[in-house]
């Protein structure tokens, strides 16, 4: 059956061509603002897929088109919105996972797709970034010198947008540890991941929670906290009734679970037992987590010293 949205991306579509024979400028953009209104809608539509090599392969056509709206439309903040989430999810679903499994067989490799990672990252936080300051202008330099403040300035219903903005800017900070004018953003992603959690603590059924995750494992001179680490865990657990892989498999590749074989194994056995079907908007996640979990598990060896008989 055809949904809604399907229909309405099929009006845009049939707008854009007619448009093409159509030397209106004003025609035209309607066209583009109906194509870009339509794509902006459809939301994460890869999320219940169950190929990930189909959607790796689809995604960089579909963010490059997105760029090119942008361009066309340059004041849809959706777009923009669409564009952090897809690069974000790219990023983390595709790339860094193919950068640590080079990690201990070509390091050449995991240099280059780690470098590779933080960039698409830093280009998804900056589309966020875009996408907030079409709202709330002059917010990007704010969250830079007055974070806190800043964040407390969007509202629910930006919600998205300062989420997948702050997901990015985090992950693509864990990447770069080494270098300080990223890490000293990090109070800024805080306090934008703090300003979701008061706008809304059950944030994609625990997706928050997380990215908290990764956030208060990293070293204590970032701020790094494993109790809280461990709290955002068990929310993050809660919240998806335990249907997700993938707060497990955050757990546990953790540097809060680094000195603790027992855990970690135990953490990706959970996640391996996690059924991709049961929760079909969760498919593509929990395969892509499970597809991780079972690397980890394989590469245990390299990542714990084996006791000495």
């Amino acid at each position: 059956m055809r949904t809604r949205r399907g229909k309405n991306l099929g009006v845009a579509l049939a707008l854009l061509l007619s448009a093409v024979a159509t030397p209106s400028c004003s025609v035209r953009q309607f066209a583009i603002d109906g194509l870009a209104n339509a794509l902006a809608e459809q939301g994460d539509v890869f999320a219940s897929d169950n190929d990930p090599e189909l959607v790796r392969d689809a995604l960089p056509f579909a963010l490059k088109t997105l760029e090119a709206l942008i361009a066309a439309s340059p004041e849809h903040s959706g777009l923009r919105l669409a564009a952090c989430q897809g690069f974000a999810q790219y990023s983390g679903g595709f790339v860094q996972p193919q950068a640590e499994r080079a990690e201990w067989e070509d390091y050449d490799e995991f240099v280059r797709l780690s470098e590779r990672a933080l960039r698409l990252f830093l280009r998804a936080r900056d589309w966020g970034l875009s996408g907030l300051e079409l709202e709330y202008p002059g917010i990007g330099d704010q969250l830079r010198v007055a974070p806190g403040e800043a964040a407390s300035r969007v509202e629910w219903e930006w919600v998205d947008l300062l989420y997948w903005t702050a997901a990015a800017w985090g992950a693509a900070i864990s990447l770069g540890v080494d270098q300080p004018e990223l890490v000293a953003d990090i109070d800024a992603a805080r306090e934008m991941l703090g300003r979701v959690l008061e706008l809304d603590e059950s944030y994609g059924n625990g997706a928050i929670h997380e990215t908290l995750i990764s956030v208060e494992c990293l070293p204590a001179i970032m701020g790094g906290d494993p109790q809280k680490a461990r709290w955002h865990f068990e929310r993050a657990v809660e919240l998806s009734e335990g249907k997700s892989a993938s707060p497990y498999v955050a757990m546990a590749a953790s540097s809060c679970v680094s000195t603790d074989p027992e855990e970690f194994v135990r953490l990706l056995e959970i996640a391996l037992r996690v059924d991709p079907e049961e929760t079909p908007h969760l498919r593509l996640g929990n395969i892509l987590a499970q597809r991780r979990a079972t690397y980890l598990l394989e590469t245990k060896s390299d990542r714990f010293l084996e006791p000495m008989e």
